[in-house]
């Protein structure tokens, strides 16, 4: 994605003026925090229970969704993962990991006109099935991946 300098100053003006109010006094701090997680999605334990927290019962496999990532990790500690969709209009991303002790890994709310690809680097344990999860237009698509790790990451 190419930014120009115009939406870089624009960007950086915005956000000035945003701290500005909030110094002032004019916003209160509390409009400034993040938007509330969904903190029983994060605390699921299993892919199944995760994706009911996130009201995605039974997603579609999509080929339009994909998981970049090594098929082999040499250090679990640091997975790099990648997760894009090319389904039109998506709305939100989660990743996914099943022998991790928490699920869900990560999730992104993808802005309208975005481009719908995200990037991590994430811990696993162990060599696990990785799942991307993937809403647009308010229908559910995942994907799923077998990621091998040779060295553990969350103790190992």
């Amino acid at each position: 994605m190419k930014q120009s300098r115009r939406q870089t100053l624009q960007a950086a003006g915005g956000l000035g003026l945003y701290g500005a109010l909030v110094a002032l006094g004019l916003l209160p701090a509390s409009e400034a925090a993040a938007q509330q997680f969904n903190a029983k999605a994060f605390e699921a334990k299993t892919i199944a229970d995760a994706m009911k927290a996130l009201g995605a019962s039974a997603p579609a496999e999509s080929k339009d969704v994909s998981i970049i990532s090594p098929d082999i990790a040499e250090n679990g500690a640091v997975v790099p993962v990648g997760v894009k969709s090319v389904i039109p209009n998506t709305q939100f991303i989660a990743l996914l990991i099943e022998k991790n002790p928490f699920a869900l890994t990560a999730a992104y709310d993808i802005l309208e006109g975005a481009d719908a690809e995200v990037n991590m680097r994430v811990k696993m344990g162990q060599s696990s099935d990785v799942y991307a999860l993937v809403r647009a237009d308010g229908k559910f698509y995942m994907a799923k991946k077998e990621i091998k790790v040779t060295l553990g990451g969350c103790g190992g």
